[in-house]
């Protein structure tokens, strides 16, 4: 199952080795995880969703507008430690998450899929120690699962 952690933000930028290596304005902060059973299928649901929620505001002032209504930017950063399990122990495990390998090919078709939508996608450095900016707009955040 597919997890990412989205934000509203207004903007947003990620660091590798001290240089900024994706930066957005207004949009979503997109944090993705790959688990071991995860297909090219869960993607697709999970990035129609992600481009088509809501969460933006309309003139009104409701969360009624999505990010391809608002012309939203995007930055997608792999974070494997949305699979880390803290049930049992004082170490999180990570047994459920995606080996680097599929990660990474996972990771990838989804950054594609969502550059099909047409709108500015950035991304981090997949597998590398990374900082991660984020001015969460609202604060709007939410945890979805596919």
């Amino acid at each position: 199952m597919a997890k990412a952690v989205i934000q509203r933000v207004s903007s947003s930028y990620v660091k590798t080795g001290g240089a900024i290596t994706g930066e957005i304005g207004r949009g979503l902060n997109i944090l993705l995880g790959i688990g071991k059973e995860d297909t090219p299928a869960a993607l697709d649901a999970l990035a129609d969703k992600i481009l088509n929620l809501r969460i933006f505001e309309d003139g009104g002032g409701k969360m009624n507008l999505s990010a391809l209504d608002i012309k939203a930017e995007l930055l997608v950063v792999s974070q494997f430690t949305l699979y880390g399990d803290c049930r049992k122990g004082r170490r999180p495990g990570f047994d459920m998450a995606a080996g680097p390998e599929k990660a990474r090919e996972l990771y990838d078709y989804f950054v594609g899929k969502i550059r099909e939508s047409g709108l500015k996608t950035e991304t981090g450095v997949f597998g590398a120690h990374m900082e991660v900016s984020i001015v969460n707009d609202g604060p709007v955040t939410f945890i979805l699962e596919f």
